[in-house]
């Protein structure tokens, strides 16, 4: 194996944490956004820009995983599947939250109540993120995959 393959394959393990990092960011800032609570309509449209463009990066992200890198970790190690399939239900989950926000946000929900659809997508992804790397990091240092990372990981 070159060197170069060798970055490869352990950049796949510094990948999954950078997007965990830019997403967590990204949730950050629509939360700040809310804080702020800048009146009326230019509130209203800056929330939905940022809900938008965070829920979207979340959902591509656990798309991009449920498509191609988890079907690539049970391949290569199928003793993993119990640990994919929980990951996979918490993706679930998730989505079901990022739709109860994004009806929020559309119907102009008052700031209190958008916060606490935030609260409960953050609590829930940051437990997914951590035991998602607890589990799959190592693996993804020797996953090999033939793929681009916007393909694996969604496009942040």
């Amino acid at each position: 194996m070159t060197e170069r393959e060798t970055t490869r394959l352990i950049a796949w393990s510094r990948e999954l944490r950078q997007v965990h990092n830019r997403l967590r960011e990204a949730l950050r800032l629509t939360r700040e956004s809310l804080a702020e609570g800048t009146p009326g309509e230019a509130a209203t449209r800056e929330l939905l820009l940022y809900c938008h463009g965070f829920c979207t990066a979340l959902d591509g992200h656990h798309q991009g995983e449920d498509r191609t890198l988890f079907p690539a970790i049970a391949d290569a190690h199928p003793e993993l599947r119990p640990v994919l399939s929980s990951l996979e239900q918490d993706h679930s989950m998730i989505a079901h939250l990022i739709g109860g926000l994004r009806d929020a946000v559309a119907r102009a929900a008052p700031p209190e109540e958008l916060d606490r659809h935030l609260e409960g997508i953050a609590a829930i992804m940051e437990n997914h993120f951590r035991y998602e790397e607890r589990q799959l990091l190592t693996v993804l240092e020797t996953l090999e995959l033939t793929a681009e990372p916007p393909e694996v990981l969604g496009p942040i």
